[in-house]
């Protein structure tokens, strides 16, 4: 409440100011029944905390601009938007571009400075207090992560040479950025590509060189939105096509397990021996097999019969390296 009432006060000064009538310290104390020392540091801080261009006239005894067409700044933070944006831009650790990261910062001490209605939180204070690590993420260049940046806003093409770990082969392919998703830590672009002639999935790490092109290439008809393309082909989700899949965790991982959200239709059940039963639907098996495996011994799967198979191949094939 006592930052809106200072932006009135704010505002009332400025309206004063504008319509040419010069006001002063003493005039605001008695319109808003404060006291004068509370009258002049309102005035400080329009002029040293929002830049407004404020001077004295001691023959008219009050205040006006030195410049004409000034304006308040429109945007103001309370303290808790504020610290909810500073949060937010410490998540940006998952930025692979310094530049992006610093001017995001500085951004956000602007604001700081001149935009917010009572003592600023300290920003180094936020740095030091949260902060965020990801591990086992693929590594971007930063000149890539920048270009890439531009050329989805700018509505570019870009020439890739692109390397697949699989294929043991790197290609050329010219794309039209369509989409940006961080994913588990490791930057994809989702693109339309024109060798395939269909949107396809390059993940930033593997981008060996780029080239902006000059115009942006035409995207067929019927082309399926990126949403779509996304819930088809990320995560353990639920695509076109779908199959449940139904896990039994020991009771030495249930209470870790009932923590997460594998799939935000998923359904857990807990038996009376303290294990603990995960049903969700999955586009495919890539994703969820890896997590199966990462569980070892701690996760049966239970249906269905083709992804126990595929499990039970894999641990034999591990067997045979230990023996």
């Amino acid at each position: 409440m006592a930052g809106k009432l200072a932006y009135e006060r704010f505002h009332w000064f400025h309206g004063q100011i504008k319509a040419g009538l010069y006001p002063n310290a003493r005039q605001l104390a008695e319109r808003f029944e404060i006291s004068p020392k509370q009258a002049q540091r309102d005035i400080e801080f329009i002029r040293d905390r929002i830049n407004a261009p404020l001077c004295y006239d001691p023959l008219k005894k009050g205040y006006y601009y030195e410049k004409s067409g000034y304006e308040l700044p429109p945007v103001w933070f309370k303290e808790e938007e504020l610290i909810a944006l500073s949060i937010a831009l410490r998540l940006a650790a998952t930025l692979p571009d310094r530049a992006f990261k610093n001017s995001l910062y500085n951004l956000l001490e602007r604001f700081a400075s001149f935009r917010y209605l009572g003592s600023s939180p300290v920003l180094d204070e936020i740095r030091e207090k949260v902060s965020v690590k990801n591990i086992e993420y693929a590594r971007v260049e930063e000149t890539v992560f920048h270009q890439v940046v531009d050329a989805l806003f700018r509505n570019q093409a870009i020439k890739l040479s692109y390397h697949s770990p699989f294929k043991h082969e790197t290609t050329e392919r010219v794309v039209q950025p369509l989409h940006l998703l961080c994913y588990m830590g490791t930057w994809h672009l989702i693109a339309f590509c024109s060798l395939k002639g269909e949107i396809r999935d390059f993940v930033l790490s593997r981008v060996k060189a780029m080239e902006v092109m000059a115009e942006a290439i035409p995207l067929p008809r019927g082309l399926p939105s990126v949403r779509q393309y996304l819930r088809r082909n990320f995560g353990v989700i639920a695509g076109a096509k779908s199959t449940e899949v139904s896990l039994k965790f020991s009771p030495e991982v249930a209470d870790w397990i009932a923590e997460q959200i594998w799939h935000k239709g998923q359904k857990l059940s807990r038996n009376e021996d303290g294990t603990l039963c995960l049903r969700f639907p999955v586009a495919d098996f890539f994703e969820v097999r890896r997590e199966i495996l990462r569980f070892g011994s701690s996760v049966e799967v239970l249906s269905p019969a083709v992804l126990r198979q595929e499990i039970k191949k894999e641990i034999q094939k591990m067997a045979r390296l230990y023996r």
